[in-house]
């Protein structure tokens, strides 16, 4: 497995953390399930508007969906008012993983 790393910080004087979020999971994440290799994503984020986003791919091939053309550089073309500056991104492979299991909703 691997993941795709972006480190990016939100304007919140333009842009609240909660609605840069809810665009991401319904203009984004829709499309980021159809790519080939797509196994999950992990977000995270300050009130003050830092985030790191993890998504999951099942091979570096596939984790390559997020390079600097198609399919990331349209998602980030969404967001390009919503960041202070262009976010820095990276690729690691996924060496170990303990995930707990979903508690009751």
């Amino acid at each position: 497995m691997y993941a795709r790393v972006t480190v990016l910080e939100i304007d919140t004087t333009r842009v609240s953390v909660d609605a840069a979020l809810e665009t991401y999971l319904e203009k984004a994440l829709p499309e980021l399930r159809k790519q080939n290799g797509y196994e999950g994503i992990y977000m995270l984020s300050t009130p003050e508007g830092r985030g790191l986003v993890m998504t999951l791919w099942s091979t570096a091939e596939a984790a390559d969906v997020s390079s600097p053309v198609g399919f990331y550089a349209d998602v980030l073309s969404e967001f390009v008012t919503v960041f202070k500056a262009p976010p820095g991104r990276e690729c690691y492979q996924v060496r170990f993983a303990d995930v707990p299991a979903p508690t009751g909703a």
